[in-house]
């Protein structure tokens, strides 16, 4: 073998060590975008008024942890209730006007 063909044949075996390197590095860097990506879309969602007053009467009473996960989500779900209550009543005397 001459000089010429083993520079040659180092040159392509580089060449090819080198591009399989490059393709290893590519893949997590798409990887961590999409996980920006899924970050930045879970803290845009909106409150809503229940969460933040609860939040508010949460922080008023110093619970953290657990036992604020569960105040917030009693306190929420009163809030919903409540709110369903008054309708019901205002149905009943168009109801009590047909008899």
């Amino acid at each position: 073998m001459t000089l010429a063909s083993r520079l040659a044949a180092i040159a392509l075996a580089s060449l090819l060590v080198t591009g399989t390197a490059f393709a290893q590095t590519a893949a997590p860097a798409a990887k961590t975008d999409a996980k920006t990506d899924a970050a930045a879309t879970k803290t845009t969602k909106e409150r809503t008024a229940e969460s933040i007053e609860c939040s508010k009467q949460a922080d008023a009473k110093g619970l953290k942890g657990k036992e604020r996960k569960k105040f917030r989500r009693e306190c929420k779900k009163e809030a919903r209730a409540g709110a369903a209550a008054p309708a019901a009543p205002a149905a009943a005397p168009a109801a009590a006007d047909k008899k």
